[in-house]
């Protein structure tokens, strides 16, 4: 399936400005070919490739509303590295596994205060259609860890951290549930204050297994436990 990004409204179709460059100009994809369009809300057009001039359209022959999602519905909220090279490989994994949704968390210990936002969601589109999803993520804009906790339910909310001292839950008795938020902090975890703030507000922390994690590679994890718990 040759999948790429566009608006879907009724029976039409219109393929996004920088997908038809890529169609036209560097795959060079003839009039004809199949071709399916997403509108990353569970909606897909299928039908064959229209060439006018430098423009691509397509002929549609069948559209398809409100595809299935994925359940459980998984929502890390996670800080920043200090390398953004290790936050984007971590976008572009967690999307691959089926995440729905990505914060960016600022905490005491993050270092990184700025986040190219539009950059990653460029990168949860392309993984998104790399994997073939109809649904993409939601990639939120960075926001400090006491904001985020507003509007968090503790009871589908958990923390990962590496604090050995204080209680932690293995993964395994998590209860089945519709949707889940994990907490992943940054390099340096949480600190020990905020570790009780998010006590004190009834969430839960989870251990990762005996060995420590990098910040990337704690999110990859809970996205891949998550992968495997899809339907």
């Amino acid at each position: 399936m040759k999948l790429f990004y566009g608006e879907i409204e009724g029976n039409q179709v219109l393929i996004n400005d920088e997908e038809q460059q890529h169609i036209v100009k560097v795959l060079r994809m003839k009039e004809g070919e199949g071709i399916h369009v997403t509108d990353g809300k569970g909606n897909l057009a299928s039908g064959t490739l229209l060439i006018e001039g430098k423009k691509a359209n397509m002929r549609v022959s069948e559209i398809k509303n409100d595809l299935p999602g994925f359940s459980p519905k998984l929502h890390i909220a996670i800080a920043p590295t200090k390398n953004i090279d290790r936050i984007e490989f971590f976008v572009e994994k967690a999307v691959e596994m089926g995440i729905s949704e990505i914060t960016l968390l600022q905490t005491e210990k993050t270092e990184r205060k700025n986040v190219n936002i539009d950059k990653l969601r460029k990168q949860a589109v392309s993984a998104s259609k790399q994997s073939l999803r109809f649904h993409f993520p939601v990639i939120n804009d960075l926001v400090k860890i006491q904001d985020f906790l507003k509007n968090t339910d503790p009871s589908n909310t958990f923390v990962a951290h590496c604090h050995e001292n204080l209680e932690r839950t293995d993964l395994k008795q998590i209860p089945a549930l519709e949707s889940l938020t994990f907490l992943i902090g940054p390099e340096g975890d949480f600190s020990e204050k905020e570790i009780s703030s998010l006590s004190e507000k009834n969430i839960r922390a989870v251990s990762l297994g005996q060995q420590r994690l990098r910040t990337e590679t704690a999110g990859i994890f809970v996205a891949a436990w998550n992968y495997f718990q899809l339907s």
